[in-house]
């Protein structure tokens, strides 16, 4: 692995909405959702990214390894375990989440007012300030109404990773 103090993981999900599911999203119940995620899962696409991002950052494939939705045990589950598996797998190999930022894509309801509370759990899980957790919304301007989309990119540290061990920083 890199010498390099930090890396950055990306993930990417999206779900298909449909009437009479539950809308979750970065471990949130989203009152008044018409419309909620078809998943295995809970369906919760913010923190699917999250966990996919965290797992990338250190080339640890993604949660479809190690949460196939073909195996009954996980069915319904609640997305916030993936987190917590995906940070413990970074953190066994000696790496933190130094910040991450989330885009979310859905018409509708609009998330504004569910900003913080979204940013809270998510840096909760992540055992980050909240002020280190960046959460956008987006609409797909219609293109898109049955279906949710997120990205996500997390910075990770190593712990006690030091500056000028790095290939062509300082000392020279």
């Amino acid at each position: 692995m890199s010498s390099w103090p930090f890396r950055v993981g990306f993930g990417e999900d999206a779900h298909r909405l449909e009437a009479g599911r539950r809308l979750v999203l970065g471990g949130v119940d989203v009152p008044h959702a018409e419309l909620g995620a078809v998943a295995h899962s809970d369906g919760d696409a913010v923190l699917h990214v999250v966990a996919d991002a965290l797992l990338s950052g250190l080339a640890l494939g993604d949660i479809g390894q190690y949460f196939p939705d073909t195996a009954e045990e996980w069915r319904g589950m609640d997305s916030r375990v993936i987190v917590e598996r995906a940070l413990a797998l970074v953190q066994e190999r000696g790496w933190v989440p130094v910040n991450v930022a989330v885009v979310v894509t859905l018409d509708r309801p609009k998330l504004g007012p569910l900003r913080a509370e979204i940013a809270r759990s998510v840096a909760a899980l992540l055992s980050l300030p909240e002020g280190d957790v960046g959460i956008s919304f987006k609409t797909s301007e219609g293109l898109a109404p049955l279906h949710v989309q997120t990205r996500a990119t997390v910075l990770l540290a190593r712990l006690l990773a030091r500056v000028d061990a790095a290939p062509g920083v300082g000392g020279e």
